[in-house]
């Protein structure tokens, strides 16, 4: 029910949006930049430190799977990550679109961003020194520095599928 729900709501976004799913056609290069396909081909063509920021960032992301019984801003930032994952999974392929590293990084500032309001308004890595204190100042830092990319690689997708051209 839930895939379905979420084809039904992305697609009707995407026709809103006066967005064809025709406008993702194939063509595009294997590789991280925002207008370049995210595939297993991307990745073993990424420099060592992406693969080793991308293997940090799950790891910390699965780390709060140890604090989501007892702190809500825990769930809140792993339940952001599995959402990005049944994105990548089940929405993109469901709804046909090209898997490229700009709506990857549109799709982390989707369901990134309430854990990273929730990080920073509450601040709980000022807390007195504790496994979560630990965990939630890594996981702003990682959310964070991920942000620095993906704003760019987000707006650099958003401008390529509207066909605005404000950065061409």
């Amino acid at each position: 029910m839930l895939p379905s729900l979420m084809y039904r709501l992305s697609g009707t976004a995407l026709v809103v949006a006066g967005v064809s799913v025709d406008a993702f056609a194939t063509g595009y290069e294997s590789g991280h930049q925002a207008l370049e396909l995210f595939d297993d081909e991307a990745m073993s063509k990424a420099p060592q430190a992406l693969r080793l920021w991308l293997m940090f960032m799950g790891a910390s992301f699965a780390a709060g799977l140890l604090f989501v019984w007892r702190h809500p801003i825990a769930r809140w930032v792993v339940g952001g990550f599995v959402l990005t994952i049944l994105s990548v999974a089940v929405v993109i392929p469901v709804l046909g679109l090209t898997t490229l590293s700009g709506l990857l990084a549109l799709i982390h500032l989707i369901f990134w961003t309430p854990g990273l309001y929730l990080l920073l308004k509450h601040r709980p890595f000022l807390a007195k020194l504790s496994p979560y204190s630990v965990w939630s100042g890594v996981m702003t830092l990682v959310i964070a520095v991920s942000f620095v990319f993906d704003i760019r690689d987000a707006a650099i997708y958003l401008d390529h599928i509207s066909g605005a051209g404000f950065l061409s």
